[in-house]
């Protein structure tokens, strides 16, 4: 008698640590199903690190920083409330982490942190860094040339330079520099030091694709700053196996391996299932991307469009602003209105606002690089400042300046996929279809972090079973919600407020005089 094999489950666990939460999105492959999911929001879950937004809470408009201890309470949190579930920690084959791109972590000879906060992607104090390694180069020409990208204050290049000005004793004592996702990566194999080309792009230190790093930048920083990055190695590999003392407290298999991770964009995009050209994501968090896939290295020549590389060994030209959920959110609260309500007073309002558009700088714009601009509204009569126009301006705002900043590249997207909270809104899928012109769906589920999930299950199968090859793995667990597609409304043009809207961005970041209004508005409300 024949008994019937029993299948044993293979879990993949994918880690998005963003910057206001810490998810986790487990696969199992041989049944293809999401069999956990799981958050902890740093505000209301660890409220001892006093953050607001996931960011230290300070008076300051342009300083952005985190505890990057934090981010490994939250993930013993969430492994907490698993084991508590009795959830099978054996099963895991291999764990990916996503993080939140361009954030410096700093390490000291012992692995402790040697600057004690992690200056974040939206921290601005650096434009005098930026400036200086512009002109050190010989311009934003050169600098293009040397790393692909111009260097901007989100960039983790401006911040290392910044921390060697102002905080010689705590670079001197730093001999490690890492980005986020490194720095999980570090805490979950015990000790292991690499980096990936995807996130590795936006730290303008090397030019995409590059293994090695940029003489040039790095010695106009510092000449021992090369020694303190660590080997860049492909990001298709397992770096290693996870600790011991994981394995002790949770369960793990010391067999369970940890891949090399990436940024939450080059995730985002896996756990969107763009992974082939064509295909454009569109998160819509705190600030807001939009990106696609190139076989070859896209270079901006304004530096606007980032060049990056994605997880897979392909491209990743993206599009990002600092402000999108922000004002949006503020909006609801200054109103007290909810999302439900913000969707009926929309369908009140025309498109296009009468003519009347909002500039959604509000903490400066890292598209356009205005890092200290400050909101504009346009075409407003006295009358005008109420809340249905405040609610479309608002609207029409930010999906215009994502879309101004958009258009620089090359693409012209067959479907747009949305991620974030934001895509759950019918009025923000319909004005973005209507505004790029192109079919609009939304993505179910958690992109990042199941991005990094399928990433884990692709690098842990790909030299031994094509079956689970990457395109395999993304039509099976990526879904949309096909009752909220949509398509561009003939009937809604955009065409004259994106010209308009176009025409005065160019202006207002190109002032006649000598004299930069932002700055002085700036110093005079601080």
């Amino acid at each position: 008698m024949n008994e019937e094999k029993m299948v044993v489950p293979h879990f993949f666990l994918g880690i998005d640590s963003s910057t206001q939460s810490c998810k986790i999105v487990v696969i199992d492959t041989t049944s293809s199903e999401v069999v956990f999911v799981d958050a902890v929001n740093y505000d209301q879950d660890l409220p001892e690190y006093h953050t607001s937004n996931g960011v230290i809470q300070t008076s300051r408009k342009d300083l952005s920083e985190a505890d990057p201890g934090m981010w490994i309470d939250a993930l013993h949190m969430i492994f907490r409330k698993m084991l508590q579930k009795k959830f099978p920690f054996q099963q895991v084959r291999a764990i990916s982490v996503s993080g939140q791109q361009h954030g410096l972590v700093c390490l000291d000879s012992e692995g402790n942190l040697s600057r004690p906060v992690s200056k974040l992607w939206n921290d601005t104090t650096t434009v005098e860094e930026c400036q200086l390694l512009t002109v050190a180069l010989g311009g934003p020409e050169a600098m293009i040339q040397e790393v692909g990208n111009t260097q901007r204050p989100g960039y983790t290049a401006g911040k290392i330079y910044h921390l060697y000005r102002h905080e010689p004793e705590a670079a001197k004592h730093s001999s490690t520099f890492f980005l986020v996702h490194n720095y999980i990566n570090y805490f979950l194999t015990g000790g292991v030091k690499v980096m990936e080309p995807g996130d590795v792009s936006g730290m303008a230190l090397s030019f995409p694709g590059s293994t090695k790093w940029s003489n040039k930048v790095c010695r106009t920083i510092s000449p021992d700053l090369i020694k303190k990055l660590p080997p860049v190695k492909p990001s298709d590999v397992m770096i290693g196996k996870i600790s011991n003392k994981l394995v002790k407290a949770y369960g793990f298999s010391e067999e369970c391996r940890i891949d090399a991770g990436s940024g939450d964009n080059m995730y985002g995009a896996i756990g969107t299932g763009n992974i082939s050209p064509g295909i454009v994501t569109i998160s819509l968090g705190t600030s807001g991307t939009a990106y696609t896939i190139f076989e070859e290295p896209y270079v901006d020549p304004a530096g606007e469009i980032a060049s990056f590389c994605d997880s897979t060994g392909k491209y990743l030209p993206l599009l990002c602003v600092s402000n999108l959920a922000n004002g949006y959110n503020q909006l609801l609260s200054l109103f007290q209105i909810s999302h439900e309500e913000f969707a009926e007073i929309i369908k009140t309002t025309p498109p296009g606002n009468q003519g009347r558009i909002m500039y959604p700088w509000f903490i400066g714009e890292r598209t356009p690089d205005l890092p200290n601009a400050l909101p504009v509204y346009l075409g407003f009569a006295l009358s005008d400042f109420t809340r249905p126009v405040l609610c479309r301006a608002v609207l029409e705002g930010h999906i215009l300046n994502l879309f101004d900043g958009f258009k620089r590249m090359p693409v012209k997207p067959r479907e747009i996929r949305l991620t974030g909270g934001l895509s759950k809104s019918d009025a923000w899928c319909q004005t973005i279809a209507d505004v790029f012109e192109a079919e609009t769906v939304p993505v179910e589920g958690e992109g990042a972090a199941l991005g990094a999930a399928l990433h884990a299950a692709w690098v842990f199968y790909k030299k031994s079973q094509p079956d689970y090859s990457l395109p395999i793995l993304v039509d099976k667990f990526v879904k949309f919600d096909e009752k909220r597609r949509k398509h561009p409304d003939s009937n809604r043009s955009y065409h004259s407020l994106k010209q308009a809207y176009s025409e005065m961005s160019t202006r207002l970041r190109n002032p006649i005089g000598n004299v930069d209004p932002f700055k002085i508005l700036n110093q005079m409300s601080s």
